[in-house]
């Protein structure tokens, strides 16, 4: 993907992210350039502030909904990561607005700047929240109708139209990930922290949204971006799409049980509130099939108790986030 004599010049939105941090350590490691630009809506210059400038490392501060920035940002580059997004699904219900701005209209202005440039590589950081609650599982890539039942999954759901269309209609070939639950040190919100935090308020109580009884896959940080350079080095489809996480799950009152156990503490008392969802916009039940991966090699390198465990560790200070590469 990359050689010493010419190095990939690599442009990531939300490089200071926290999947997007992970990367950048990642291609520093390959000698690549990398240009991170991010808001730090919820990324920090801190995570990546020891690669800046040094390292083939550029950062630019500014948000993709400025057109005139990204596109001259963009110049020069041979692939773009497009990670930049609103990621708090929650919160999409109170401020309507936040995905469509944050993550379909500045997936059309990322596009745009691509087409400006004549940038030919796109890969894109879509999620399993746009399958709703399936009607079988594990969802597959080739599942639909999608009836996303989030405002961030029907966004993302749009910007997998648009990036589909693009790439039709003016030659970008693109790699579309359908994320699982991400996690790993540097998470920014997430069921894991939300524990952590209460815990931490309250040692002897914790309330959890729901009835405990979901189920969600999550997989960590360093799976993720190695199962993204594998598709990518391995696969030459104009526009493809892939699940990416792991094929098992975690009931939320085992992430509980795990989250407790990391912290030492005995005889909390879990307060439940009610109802099969969380929260609005929750998906209680999924699992992925991740069979199309698979058959390119790669596999997720741990269960989901155990990402979930190891999760917990790294934000509890326990153990150091794991360097991918």
């Amino acid at each position: 993907m990359s050689s010493k004599s010419e190095p990939v010049r690599h442009f990531i939105t939300g490089g200071a992210g926290f999947i997007g941090s992970h990367l950048v350590e990642r291609l520093v490691v390959q000698g690549d350039k990398v240009t991170v630009y991010d808001n730090l809506s919820s990324g920090h210059k801190d995570w990546i502030q020891h690669h800046i400038d040094k390292d083939g490392v550029r950062f630019i501060e500014a948000d993709m909904l400025d057109m005139d920035s990204l596109t001259q940002a963009m110049a020069g580059h041979d692939l773009v990561w497009h990670l930049g997004a609103n990621t708090d699904i929650p919160a999409g219900r109170l401020d309507v607005g936040l995905d469509i701005n944050n993550c379909t209209l500045a997936t059309h202005n990322v596009l745009e700047a691509i087409r400006a440039h004549g940038i030919k590589r796109l890969i894109f950081s879509s999620t399993s929240a746009l399958y709703g609650d399936p009607p079988v599982l594990p969802a597959s890539e080739t599942a639909g109708p999608l009836r996303p039942i989030s405002l961030y999954g029907a966004a993302k759901l749009a910007c997998e139209a648009l990036i589909s269309a693009y790439c039709h209609l003016f030659g970008i070939q693109a790699w579309m990930f359908r994320f699982a639950n991400v996690v790993g040190a540097r998470m920014t919100h997430g069921v894991i922290g939300d524990f952590i935090a209460k815990l931490e308020r309250n040692p002897h109580e914790l309330e959890i949204w729901g009835d405990g009884q979901g189920q969600k896959p999550f997989f960590l940080v360093e799976d993720c971006i190695e199962g993204i350079f594998c598709a990518y080095r391995k696969t030459d489809e104009w526009c493809d799409v892939f699940n990416l996480g792991t094929t098992t799950a975690t009931r939320i009152h085992n992430v509980a049980a795990i989250v407790i156990e990391e912290m030492g503490l005995a005889d909390v008392d879990l307060k439940y509130t009610g109802g099969r969802r969380g929260f609005p916009g929750d998906v209680p039940e999924l699992l992925l099939d991740a069979s199309k991966m698979k058959l390119l090699g790669w596999q997720a390198s741990h269960t989901s108790d155990e990402a979930v465990r190891i999760a917990a560790r790294r934000l509890l200070g326990k153990e150091a986030g794991l360097k991918v590469g």
